[in-house]
């Protein structure tokens, strides 16, 4: 069986250690590095759900040992933190899989909602990681952007609606997502008082993962209205999206073709929930429509299928293997 040697880097975080899950028991990947921004410790101290389980050091990160050790690395870092690898990486020959925003979005747009970019050369060398958007790119890819949590839920209840919508008609989409989509640092936002028993919109409007649904959706900014909104919940993500199209078609019958080869996208004849997607890798949408309105529902596990693993879907298709390889397909249910 085919052996590969791949690493983490960002292993501290919640996305972290849903890689480290997934590539424990992966069957053709083989975890030989593993660090974050200081070192000196070991897996099962970073998290404790571990012990006993799977032991291993973790490092302190650095280009050139990532590269001795590994032929693909996944980066699960902040945005400016990760383009700082990727540069001295890809010149090693390292193949990477960044979950940050650094290589999502074109130059301007990423500068206007995120920071100065210090590896402009790489946004020509990189694939947006949405395997049902770019899987015959990403077969081909050394470097691959892997998409926001929201607009991952967001694009794959759109995609299939796009040539039906009127144009320039309004996107709407409410989308909520469980706390861990903040990350395992403490904020003010994500305080248990603050979650708890309470429901909000934040960044409504203005959240910089609408310019990113915007781009690969191949429509204007001003056209995506996008309201995300945390809820007292650990993990899921649930969009409504709500579009006006003009053709009468039957909407799930134009959704189940679109997605009939696609194994991670499930069509559902019923509202779908986050509970029947935690801890996989897919997408269940589902489609109703009143007159010339749509309304779209998509539920993702948002450290899953909005990060990790996708994330090792995106390496299973550079390194030649299986798109489903080492992915778990069962849900947390109850």
């Amino acid at each position: 069986m085919k052996s590969i040697k791949v690493g983490i880097v960002g292993a501290s975080g919640y996305t972290g250690l849903e890689l480290l899950k997934i590539l424990i028991n992966h069957p053709n990947f083989e975890l030989t590095y593993i660090a974050n921004s200081e070192g000196e410790t070991t897996t099962s101290e970073l998290h404790p759900s571990l012990l006993g389980v799977y032991e291993k050091e973790v490092k302190k990160a650095d280009a050139k040992d990532i590269a001795d050790e590994c032929e693909l690395v996944f980066l699960a870092l902040p945005h400016k933190t990760a383009m700082a690898f990727v540069k001295p990486l890809m010149e090693f020959g390292v193949k990477i899989v960044d979950l940050s925003a650094d290589y999502r979005l074109p130059l301007d747009i990423y500068e206007e909602f995120y920071t100065t970019h210090t590896d402009i050369d790489n946004l020509n060398n990189v694939v947006y990681g949405l395997p049902e958007l770019n899987r015959e790119q990403l077969k081909e890819a050394s470097l691959v952007a892997n998409p926001g949590c929201f607009p991952t839920s967001a694009i794959l209840g759109l995609l299939p609606f796009m040539n039906k919508r009127v144009a320039n008609t309004p996107i709407i989409i409410d989308a909520k997502t469980g706390v861990s989509g903040a990350g395992k640092k403490l904020s003010d936002v994500t305080h248990f008082v603050n979650v708890n028993d309470n429901l909000f919109a934040y960044n409504p409007l203005m959240h910089r993962h609408a310019p990113e649904i915007a781009q690969k959706l191949g429509v204007d900014f001003d056209e995506v209205n996008f309201v995300p909104h945390l809820i007292p919940l650990t993990r899921g993500m649930i969009s409504s999206i709500y579009i006006q199209v003009s053709a009468d078609f039957d909407a799930y019958e134009v959704l189940s073709d679109y997605y009939k080869n696609d194994i991670y996208v499930r069509v559902s004849k019923k509202p779908v929930d986050m509970k029947n997607v935690a801890g996989t890798n897919f997408c269940d949408i589902y489609v109703k429509q009143k007159g010339n309105m749509l309304f779209i529902s998509s539920a993702i596990d948002n450290l899953m299928r909005g990060a990790s693993s996708q994330a090792i879907v995106n390496a299973n298709l550079m390194m030649s293997l299986s798109e489903d390889a080492g992915i778990p397909n069962i849900a947390y249910v109850p």
